[in-house]
């Protein structure tokens, strides 16, 4: 079977039903692709891992989260995806379900923009706007400092991505606006 961007789709909605997990997804995707044309790197395969990389979040999240990527790598291994796609999925969950350290370029980008696309999602959300057109990195930044805000984000990870990846933060946040800014509308995001 050849392994297209509709399939991959297809595939993650027959192990995801989650509308956040879905729009999380396709932000990932899209951050993956921004930065894979940044580096001169293939935007299709970094989109895929993008795309699948939460593939079995609702099936093992509640009950076995340690077991999160393992789901993951089974199924694609079976349908036939490439083995870069496979390990940048493991290695998104580098030291908190995952022992397989990002070492590629793709491995580390996914690894740095997962948890960061949900705080830039979130600060959008409590804008006026609820859009990233007029979101700035400056926002992101004042939201970062306040813990409370987006509890759930580990900052230091995305530092630590940022770090591997040879980007500084600024830089980080601001691509991943950049690249979340075109598909805000199915992201949730942006006047209705």
């Amino acid at each position: 079977m050849t392994v297209t961007r509709e399939n991959a789709w297809e595939l993650l909605k027959e192990y995801n039903e989650d509308e956040g997990h879905l729009r999380h997804a396709l932000a990932v995707e899209a951050c993956m692709r921004y930065f894979a044309s940044k580096s001169g790197e293939d935007e299709d395969i970094w989109g895929l891992a993008g795309l699948v990389h939460d593939l079995d979040w609702e099936r093992v999240s509640e009950k076995e989260p340690e077991n999160h990527t393992k789901l993951a790598a089974a199924v694609l291994e079976e349908k036939g995806y490439s083995e870069e796609v496979i390990r940048a999925v493991q290695a998104h969950g580098w030291g908190i379900c995952s022992d397989v350290e990002p070492l590629s370029e793709m491995e580390k980008t996914l690894y740095s923009v997962d948890e960061l696309t949900g705080l830039v999602m979130t600060t959008a959300l409590v804008r006026p706007s609820r859009s990233l057109s007029d979101l700035s990195v400056k926002s992101v930044k004042k939201k970062w400092k306040d813990k409370r805000f987006a509890a759930g984000v580990d900052r230091e990870l995305i530092e630590r991505g940022a770090a591997m990846m040879g980007i500084e933060l600024t830089d980080l946040i601001d691509g991943v606006i950049q690249a979340m800014r075109p598909i805000e509308k199915d992201l949730g995001l942006g006047a209705s």
